[in-house]
C-alpha cells in the first residue's frame, strides 16, 4: 500500500512515519503543510521550514502545501495537496485531538483514502519512553504553558525530562505529550534517518507575560552517518 505521511518534523508525526515504515508500507511522500499565519488550528508551525532537511535525511520526497491558517479552510488546503498524489492512504501522528483526527478522516473519506493514526489514544508517557528507547533525538522548540519556562527551549526529551513532565502534569496539569500545543518538538535524529540534523544558529524568544516561547532555528545542516 502506497502512503503519504503527514509530516511536521515533530515527534508524533515522525513516530507515526516510523511505524508505517516498520509495517512495510511504501511511503511515497512526506506532506508538510506550511501556514502563512503564526498559528494554525491543524498544523505544527515552529521550524516547519526544517522539514526540507529532515526529508533529505530520511530519503523520502517532501511535498509542501500552503495554507492561510484559517479554520476549516486549512482542511480544504490539505485536500488539494492529497488529491494530486498517487497514493492509497495516509498516516498521521494524531494523538488525542478529535478536531485534527475527524478532519483528516473526512478528507480521506472524500478522496477514497485509508487513514492510519497509529498513536491515537496511546499513553503519552509510554509513547515518549518508546521514542527515547528507539533512538529518537527529540528537542523541545516551543512552549506555551505555565510551568514550562524558557529553560525548556532547546531541551532534549530524555528519561529525566519525562520524569519532570510527569511532575509538571501532577502540579499544573501539563499534558505529558504536549497535546494542545503546550509544547512543540523537533526530531533531529531517528533510527531511519540517514543523517542527523545539527543546529548551527538558534534564537530563543520567551514572553514572561504569556509564558510562551519558541526556539527559532536560523541555520542547520546535515551530518551524514557512516
Amino acid at each position: 500500500m502506497r502512503l503519504a505521511a503527514l509530516f511536521s518534523g515533530g515527534k508524533d508525526s515522525t513516530y507515526a512515519l516510523y511505524w508505517a515504515l516498520q509495517q512495510g508500507f511504501e511511503v511515497k511522500h512526506l506532506v508538510s503543510m506550511h501556514s502563512k499565519s503564526e498559528e494554525s488550528y491543524m498544523y505544527h508551525v515552529p521550524n516547519i521550514h526544517l522539514t526540507d532537511l529532515q526529508a533529505k535525511a530520511i530519503g523520502i520526497p517532501l511535498i509542501k502545501g500552503y495554507t492561510s491558517g484559517e479554520e476549516e479552510k486549512e482542511v480544504e488546503d490539505l485536500k488539494k495537496v492529497l488529491e494530486d498524489l498517487n497514493i492509497d492512504g495516509i498516516v498521521a501522528g494524531a494523538l488525542e485531538s478529535e478536531y485534527q483526527r475527524t478532519r483528516i478522516e473526512k478528507v480521506c473519506h472524500e478522496l477514497g483514502l485509508v487513514s492510519y493514526t497509529p498513536l491515537w489514544h496511546k499513553n503519552s508517557e509510554q509513547l515518549l519512553r518508546e521514542m527515547i528507547h528507539a533512538g529518537f533525538d527529540i528537542i523541545i522548540v516551543g512552549v506555551s504553558a505555565y510551568g514550562l519556562g524558557k529553560e525548556w527551549l532547546g531541551r532534549k526529551i530524555d528519561e529525566k525530562a519525562v520524569e519532570e513532565l510527569k511532575r509538571l502534569n501532577q502540579k499544573y496539569g501539563i499534558h505529558i505529550g504536549g497535546e494542545g500545543g503546550e509544547f512543540e518538538t523537533f526530531v533531529k535524529d531517528a533510527p531511519f534517518f540517514k543523517a542527523r540534523i545539527i543546529f548551527d544558529e538558534v534564537e530563543r524568544y520567551f514572553d514572561e507575560y504569556t509564558y510562551s516561547g519558541i526556539l527559532s532555528v536560523k541555520r542547520a545542516h546535515l551530518e551524514w552517518k557512516e
